[in-house]
C-alpha cells in the first residue's frame, strides 16, 4: 500500500560538489543502495559555468581556490547541520594541485568546521583502496579537460603517496562531460594501460566513468578505480556502513 518515499534509510552522506556539476550525484546514486541516503551541497567553481559548461582545459587558479576558505568550508558547515554521518569532498584535482599533506590539512579544516562530521576526499580515498587492494603500480587516466601540467601533478600526487606510477595522461575523448560514453571510455583505456600496472585510476568526479569499472575490470583483469566509486567506498567505511551491500561496480567493494 505504502511507496518508497525515501525516508527510511540506514546512513545518510553530505556531498560537497562543484556548483554546477551533476556528475558526483549521477554516479553515487547510480551505485549506492537505495537504503543509502545521498545529500549535496553546492560549492562555487570559477571554473565551470551555468549549465555545466567549462573551457576545453581548464585552469588552475580556480582548481586551487575551490579547495580554500570561504566557500568549501560554509558548505561543510551548512551540510553538516543535517542528520548525516558523513560528508564526502567530490573534487579531484585540487588533490593533485595542492598535494596530499596539504589535502590532509584540508580535510581536517572541514572536519572542524563540520561540527566534527568525518570528512572524506577522492584521492585520499583512492589512496585507501588502492593500499587495500595491496596495488602498488598504477595507470592513472584524467578527463580531457585535464591538461598534461594537471595530469603530471596527479602523478606526483600518487608518487608523493608511495605509488609508481608508469602511466599517467588526460583522456582523449571529446572534451565535455555530456559527451563521454562508458564503451568510448572502455576502449580507449583497456588500449592504453601498460602491463606493468597493476591497477587503474580514473580521475575526475565529473568524468562519466562507473559504468565502464566492471567492463574494464574484465577486459584488464585488474582493479579499476574511479572518483566517485573510491568517494562512495570511503564515505561508507567512515560510517562505519558495509560497503560489500554495493555491488557490479568493481572489486573494491568486495575487498576486506
Amino acid at each position: 500500500m505504502w511507496q518508497p518515499d525515501g525516508w527510511d534509510v540506514r546512513v545518510r552522506l553530505g556531498v560537497l560538489t562543484p556548483h554546477a556539476d551533476v556528475g558526483p550525484e549521477s554516479e553515487l546514486r547510480a551505485m549506492a543502495p537505495a537504503d543509502v541516503g545521498l545529500h549535496a551541497a553546492r560549492v562555487p567553481f570559477g571554473a565551470m559555468g551555468s549549465g555545466g559548461v567549462m573551457d576545453p582545459t581548464i585552469p588552475l587558479a580556480p582548481v586551487r581556490a575551490f579547495a580554500e576558505p570561504p566557500h568549501v568550508d560554509e558548505a561543510a558547515e551548512l551540510l553538516a547541520a543535517a542528520p548525516l554521518a558523513v560528508i564526502a569532498y567530490a573534487f579531484t584535482s585540487s588533490a593533485y594541485v595542492i598535494g596530499p599533506r596539504a589535502e590532509g590539512y584540508m580535510l581536517d579544516r572541514l572536519s572542524k568546521r563540520a561540527h566534527g562530521l568525518p570528512v572524506v576526499a577522492t584521492c585520499a580515498a583512492a589512496v585507501e583502496a588502492l593500499r587495500a587492494l595491496g596495488a602498488g603500480r598504477i595507470a592513472l587516466v584524467d578527463p580531457p579537460w585535464f591538461d598534461e601540467t594537471l595530469s603530471d601533478l596527479g602523478r606526483g600526487y600518487y608518487e608523493d603517496s608511495g605509488f609508481e606510477v608508469p602511466y599517467a595522461a588526460p583522456c582523449e575523448l571529446p572534451s565535455g562531460q555530456t559527451l563521454i560514453e562508458p564503451r568510448a571510455l572502455h576502449d580507449w583505456v583497456a588500449s592504453r594501460v601498460p602491463d606493468t600496472a597493476e591497477a587503474v585510476v580514473i580521475g575526475g568526479n565529473g568524468f562519466r566513468a562507473v559504468g565502464a569499472i566492471a567492463a574494464l575490470e574484465a577486459t584488464l583483469d585488474r582493479p579499476v578505480l574511479t572518483a566517485n566509486q573510491v568517494l562512495l567506498w570511503a564515505a561508507l567505511r567512515a560510517a562505519g556502513s558495509p560497503t560489500s551491500t554495493v555491488t557490479a561496480y568493481g572489486r573494491l567493494f568486495s575487498t576486506p
